[in-house]
C-alpha cells in the first residue's frame, strides 16, 4: 500500500494573555476600531462618488429636466462629496442633438464665476450657449456647481441656515470643490478633461494650477475674463462695493450667506447705491460694464435662475484683492490691520508647458486690461506656443457667457483650442 502522509498532531497555542487581562482587552478594542475606521471610510468614499459610475436618478426640477433635456440633449446628474463635506451637483450633457454618446468624446468642464452656477452656460439658445455648443462639437460636457449655489446646497453634518455652512473663501473654493470635481470627471472618463472658467471660475483654476494640484488631470484651460488681479478695476459700483465689504459687509451679515435675491442684502446694496448715487437700476451693466451682445430674452432668462448665493467670506476676499495690487491673496481673518504677511499665490508658478487661452473684453469694468497685463507678467515666461491671448475690444464681462455672437467670436476659437491640444 502506499504510505499516506501523517499530519502532526495539532497544538493547542497557549498564550499568556487570558480573556480578561488589560493587553487582552486593549488588542481587542484597537482592532475593533480599525474595523470600524475601515468602515467609516468605505462608506463615506462611496458616499463621495469614488465607487460609483452611475449617475443619479434626474431631478425633475433639476437642470437635466428643466433646461438640457427639453432641447434634445442626453443628460445626466451627478454627486459628489468635498473632502470637507460639501454635496456639489454635477450635470453631464453625454452628447449632441441627433448624435451618439460613443467613445472618443473629449470631456471638457465649464466652471461658472461668483453669484453664478452652471446655468450660466444655458442661459441662451442651443446655437449660442458654450455647453451646448461643445455637446454639439461632439465633447463630453460636464457642468460644475460650487457649494452654496442652488444644485449644491447640501452639506453631510451642516444646514445652509447655519453660519457654520458659509464658513468658506474662493481658497475652499479652489481646493475641495474645484479639486473634487476634476478628480471626479477624471475618473469617470479616464481621460484628462479641458476646463473653461468664467469670472471666479478662472480665479480657482489660476490658484489650483499654481499649486500644480491638477496639472495631471487637465490637458488645457480656456479662461474667459480672467480674474487674478481687481486692482485696476473700472467698475463704479465695484469699488464701493468692495470698499463696503471690507468695512461693512460683517456688521451686515457676520461669516455667513450673502443671497442677492433676499432682502438684507437688497436692502444693502440699495443703501450703497443711495449713498453714492450709481444707478443701479440695470444692476448688471453697473457691475459688470456696457455689454455690447446681449438680447432681452436672455437677460429675463437669467433673472429667473439668477444670481446665486455665495459666502460673505468670498466677497470679502475679493473686496481685499481690490487693494492688494500685484498680489493674489489668501482669505485671512485680519483684514483690517492690513497686514502684509498674508500667504498669497504664486501664479508664475504654473508649469511653462500648461496650454492656456485667455480671453478678455475691452469694456469689462470688472477684468481691467492692466490687471490682464499684470497676470501676463506672471505667464512670462511661459511658452509662447502655450499661451493664446485673446482681446474682444466690444465684450464686458457678461458678454463672454451671454453675447449672442459668442460662438463665432470665442467658443469657435475655444474649440479650435481644445482640439489642438489633443
Amino acid at each position: 500500500m502506499p504510505q499516506v502522509a501523517t499530519l502532526p498532531p495539532y497544538k493547542r497555542r497557549v498564550s499568556s494573555v487570558t480573556l480578561n487581562s488589560p493587553s487582552f482587552i486593549h488588542s481587542l478594542t484597537m482592532a475593533f476600531f480599525r474595523l470600524l475606521f475601515i468602515f467609516v471610510l468605505f462608506q463615506y468614499c462611496e458616499a463621495a462618488g469614488e465607487l460609483y459610475d452611475t449617475p443619479d436618478p434626474v431631478r425633475a426640477d433639476g437642470l437635466c429636466a428643466t433646461v438640457v433635456d427639453p432641447q434634445g440633449y442626453k443628460c445626466q446628474e451627478f454627486e459628489v462629496i468635498t473632502e470637507d463635506g460639501y454635496i456639489l451637483a454635477l450635470h453631464r450633457i453625454t452628447q449632441g442633438r441627433g448624435r451618439d454618446d460613443g467613445p472618443g468624446r473629449q470631456a471638457v468642464l465649464l466652471q461658472h464665476g461668483v453669484l453664478m452656477d452652471g446655468m450660466t452656460w444655458l442661459l441662451n439658445s442651443p446655437e449660442e450657449s458654450l455647453a451646448f455648443i461643445l455637446a454639439d462639437a461632439e465633447f463630453d460636457v460636464w457642468i460644475a456647481n460650487v457649494r452654496g449655489t442652488k444644485w449644491s446646497r447640501r452639506h453631510v453634518a451642516l444646514d445652509p441656515s447655519s453660519p457654520a455652512y458659509w464658513y468658506w473663501s474662493w481658497d475652499e473654493l479652489s481646493m475641495y470643490d474645484l479639486t473634487t470635481t476634476v478628480d471626479f470627471v477624471f475618473n469617470q472618463t479616464g481621460q484628462k478633461l479641458h476646463y473653461v472658467g468664467h469670472s471666479m471660475g478662472t480665479t480657482i483654476a489660476l490658484a489650483a494650477l499654481s499649486e500644480r494640484r491638477l496639472v495631471d488631470k487637465l490637458k488645457s484651460a480656456a479662461l474667459l475674463s480672467p480674474v487674478a488681479y481687481l486692482s485696476h478695476m473700472t467698475s463704479a459700483l465695484g469699488i464701493i462695493a468692495a470698499n463696503s465689504f471690507t468695512g461693512e459687509l460683517l456688521r451686515w451679515f457676520g461669516h455667513g450667506e450673502f443671497n442677492p435675491k433676499g432682502l438684507v442684502a437688497k436692502d444693502f446694496l440699495n443703501s450703497i447705491c443711495h449713498a453714492t448715487g450709481v444707478d443701479c437700476y440695470d444692476f448688471m451693466t453697473a457691475f459688470t460694464g456696457i455689454n455690447c451682445c446681449l438680447n432681452s430674452s436672455s437677460i429675463d432668462y437669467f433673472l429667473q435662475f439668477e444670481p446665486q448665493p455665495t459666502s460673505v467670506k468670498t466677497l470679502v476676499q475679493f473686496a481685499e484683492t481690490v487693494y492688494r495690487d500685484g498680489v493674489v491673496t489668501r482669505y485671512h481673518d485680519d483684514w483690517r490691520l492690513g497686514s502684509g504677511t498674508t500667504a498669497a499665490y504664486d501664479i508664475s508658478n504654473i508649469p511653462r508647458d500648461f496650454p492656456l487661452l485667455l480671453s478678455y473684453g475691452g469694456r469689462d469694468s470688472l477684468t481691467a486690461e492692466e490687471d490682464v497685463q499684470l497676470l501676463l507678467n506672471d505667464l512670462r515666461d511661459h511658452e509662447k506656443d502655450k499661451l493664446r491671448l485673446q482681446l474682444v475690444e466690444e465684450y464686458a464681462h457678461m458678454d463672454f457667457v451671454m453675447a449672442v455672437n459668442a460662438k463665432s467670436v470665442v467658443y469657435d476659437g475655444v474649440i479650435e483650442f481644445f482640439k489642438r491640444q489633443s
